[in-house]
C-alpha cells in the first residue's frame, strides 16, 4: 500500500463496509449456537485462554479483517517496530519498549547499534542499588534504613508503575519480599496529593525517586522541590543526596537539583512515556519495593508476549486479534467506547493505565502522513473491577448504549478464601459473574421469555434486554508478576495494531502540548497579579472573569511559601511522635 493511500480507500476496507449488511442481519444468540464458529474463535497461549466468540463477527468477518491487515502492511509494520526503524516519524524516533524486557543475549538495533546491552547496564545498576537499599547497606542521613519510597512522576511515569504495584501488592510471593516497606506514587501537582503521600512518613526513612526524562516536567519538578524542602527542613540540605534519586537523561539538571548524578538511572528517546513501565521508570521503584527478582519475572512475562506478537500467525496471535476486533468495533460497527472489566481487585489500576496508553496513542485525527482522516480512530476506554462495576455502569452496558467489553478473569485467586458452609468459595462467587455477564450481554432477554415467566405486562419493556452486545473474555491462569507483564504487553501491542491498521502515529502525543503552553501564560498572569498587583489582561472574557474571581483576596492565603512543621527530636528519635507535615504559611 502506498504511504499516501488511506486505509479506507483500499478494497479490503470497502469489502468490510459492504459486509456490514450481513452482520446487521445476525444476532449473537444465533452466532453462539454455531459450535464450530465458537471453537475457532478461541486461542490459547502459555496457559491463558482468549474467547472472542461473543464478538459480532462471523468467520467471514475475521478473514476479511486479515485481508485488511494485509492491505495495511501490518506484518511489515510490526517488523519495522522490532527492527528499530524510526516509525515515530513526527518525532523521528524508534519505538523500542520491547527492548526494555528483551533477554540479555537478544539483539535489537536502533540506528545500527544493539541497544540491549545499554538496557541491561541500567537493569544491573537498578538491581545493585535496590539490593543495597533493601538490605540496609544504603542508609539515610541519620544512619537509618530507607523503608519507604515515594516515586514522583506523572502520566506514563506514574500510571504504569502504579498499575503493576497495585497488582503485586496481594500476590503472596511479591508481598513476602515487600514486607515492612511502603511504595507511594505522587503525581498530581495538587498539594492535596503531596499531603496524602507524606502522611505517616518520616524524611529520615524515606527515599524519593524523581522520574522525569528531561527533568523539566512542570508538575513533577514542583512536587520534587516540595519534597526536597520536606527533607531539607528535617535533615538539612546535605541529606538530599542520600534521600533523593532520579530517573532521567538530563544529568546536568539532576546535579543542579542536588541529586548525585551517580544515582540517576537512564532511559532513552525510543521509550515513550506511556510505554515506559518496563524501563527504570517502573523497574526502579518496583525493585525497591519487591526486589529485582520479582520485577525480572514481570519483564519476562512481557517479553513472552513480545515474542508471541512478533512470530505467531495472525489467527493465533492474541494482540493482533484483539487489535483487529477493536478496529472492527470502532470503524465499522461504530461503537466509540470499550469497557475494561477485570474480575480481580488487584487489577483496579489496569483500566486507568490502559486509558492513557490507548487514548494518548490513538486519539489522532490525521494519518501518519498528515492527511485528515474521514473515519474515527481510537476509542473511549474506561473500566472498573467486577463485581463493583456491575453495581455501577453495567446498567448502561446492558440496556443503554452498546459498549464492547473486555472481561479479564483469573483462574487462581491471589488470596483464596472459602468459608465453611458456603456453597462456593469467595473467588468462585466472583468468577460466577465473570462467566455470566458476557452471556447476559450476548443473549439478552426477550419479551416472550418474560411472558413465560409471568412478568407483569407493564414491566416487560423495562425488563427486556436486547442482547447482541459484543464482548471478549481473557482467562489468565493466575496473577503473579509474570502474568501481569503478559497482560501489560498484550494491551500495548493491541493498541499498536489498531494504529498500524488506521495508518496513524500511535507514538506521539502532540495533543498534550497545547494545554501546557496555555497554562504557561496563565502561570505568568497569576504571578504578575499576585506579586505586582497587575490586572488580568489578554485573555477572553470567560477566562478573565474566572481568573478575577480566583484572584479575589478572600481566597488568597498570603505568602505562598511553605513551612515544614518538624516535631522536636523527630530527626533522631526511633519512633517519632508525629511525622512532619507541610503547612501553608498564613
Amino acid at each position: 500500500m502506498a504511504s499516501s493511500t488511506l486505509i479506507c480507500d483500499t478494497e479490503a476496507w470497502k469489502d468490510l463496509k459492504d459486509h456490514l449488511d450481513d452482520i446487521k442481519k445476525t444476532h449473537l444468540r444465533d452466532l453462539m449456537s454455531d459450535t464450530g464458529r465458537c471453537q475457532s474463535m478461541m486461542v490459547e497461549f502459555d496457559g491463558m485462554l482468549l474467547d472472542y466468540s461473543r464478538q459480532r463477527a462471523t468467520l467471514d468477518t475475521i478473514n476479511k479483517l486479515y485481508k485488511l491487515a494485509e492491505a495495511a502492511s501490518l506484518k511489515e509494520k510490526i517488523h519495522r517496530m522490532f527492527n528499530g526503524e524510526r516509525i515515530n516519524s513526527t518525532e523521528n524516533r524508534s519505538v523500542l519498549h520491547v527492548a526494555l524486557r528483551a533477554s540479555r543475549d537478544a539483539v535489537i538495533q536502533s540506528d545500527g547499534k544493539n541497544v540491549v546491552p545499554d538496557v541491561w547496564n541500567v537493569l544491573d545498576k537498578i538491581k545493585e542499588f535496590s539490593e543495597r537499599v533493601r538490605s540496609g547497606a544504603w542508609v539515610g542521613a541519620t544512619g537509618k534504613a530507607l523503608k519507604d519510597v515515594v516515586a514522583i512522576g506523572i502520566g506514563g511515569s506514574f500510571l504504569g508503575p502504579l498499575f503493576v504495584h497495585t497488582a503485586l501488592q496481594t500476590d503472596p510471593e511479591a508481598a513476602k519480599w515487600a514486607k515492612g516497606r511502603q511504595l507511594r506514587f505522587l503525581a498530581n501537582v495538587d498539594p492535596i496529593d503531596v499531603a496524602r503521600n507524606i502522611t505517616g512518613l518520616y524524611p529520615e526513612t524515606t527515599l524519593v525517586v524523581v522520574v522525569s526524562k528531561t527533568f523539566t516536567t512542570a508538575e513533577t519538578m514542583l512536587n520534587a522541590r516540595t519534597l526536597r524542602e520536606w527533607i531539607s527542613a528535617a535533615l538539612g540540605p546535605s541529606a538530599v543526596a542520600k534521600h533523593m534519586v532520579a530517573v532521567s537523561t538530563n544529568l546536568t539538571l539532576v546535579e543542579k537539583f542536588g541529586i548525585d548524578p551517580n544515582n540517576a538511572f537512564a532511559f532513552w528517546d525510543w521509550v515513550g512515556g506511556r510505554y515506559s513501565v518496563c524501563s527504570a521508570v517502573g523497574v526502579l521503584p518496583l525493585s525497591l519495593q519487591y526486589g529485582f527478582s520479582v520485577v525480572e519475572k514481570f519483564l519476562k512475562g512481557a517479553s513472552s508476549i513480545d515474542q508471541h506478537f512478533y512470530s505467531a500467525p495472525f489467527e493465533k496471535n492474541i494482540p493482533v486479534l484483539l487489535g483487529l476486533l477493536s478496529v472492527w468495533n470502532v470503524s465499522f460497527l461504530g461503537y466509540p467506547a470499550r469497557a475494561i472489566l477485570p474480575y480481580s481487585q488487584a487489577l483496579e489500576k489496569f483500566a486507568p493505565h490502559i486509558q492513557q496508553v490507548s487514548m494518548e496513542s490513538n486519539g489522532k485525527g490525521v494519518s501518519i502522513d498528515g492527511v485528515p482522516l474521514p473515519f474515527e480512530t481510537g476509542e473511549i476506554d474506561f473500566g472498573e473491577p467486577g463485581t463493583n462495576g456491575q453495581h455501577s455502569f453495567y446498567q448502561l452496558i446492558h440496556q443503554g448504549r452498546v459498549i464492547p467489553c473486555d472481561f479479564i478473569g483469573i483462574a487462581k485467586s491471589q488470596q483464596p478464601v472459602y468459608l465453611k458452609g458456603e456453597v462456593v468459595s469467595n473467588h468462585d462467587e466472583l468468577m460466577s459473574n465473570f462467566f455470566a455477564q458476557p452471556d447476559a450481554l450476548a443473549y439478552g432477554k426477550t419479551p416472550e421469555e418474560l411472558q413465560k415467566e409471568n412478568v407483569n405486562q407493564n414491566l416487560i419493556p423495562h425488563k427486556t434486554f436486547s442482547g447482541n452486545r459484543p464482548s471478549l473474555s481473557l482467562l489468565l491462569p493466575q496473577l503473579n508478576a509474570y502474568n501481569v507483564g503478559q497482560l501489560l504487553a498484550i494491551y500495548e501491542h493491541r493498541i499498536a495494531v489498531q494504529g498500524f491498521i488506521w495508518g496513524i502515529n500511535s507514538f506521539d502525543q502532540w495533543g498534550v502540548e497545547l494545554g501546557k503552553s496555555l497554562a504557561t501564560r496563565v502561570r505568568k498572569q497569576l504571578h504578575a497579579s499576585r506579586a505586582k498587583g497587575e490586572p488580568v489582561e489578554s485573555f477572553n472574557f470567560s477566562t478573565t472573569t474566572m481568573l478575577k474571581r480566583y484572584l479575589e483576596p478572600k481566597y488568597f492565603l498570603g505568602d505562598a511559601s511553605v513551612v515544614v512543621d518538624i516535631r522536636e527530636g523527630q530527626a533522631t528519635s526511633d519512633v517519632p511522635a508525629d511525622p512532619p507535615t507541610l503547612l501553608p504559611q498564613i
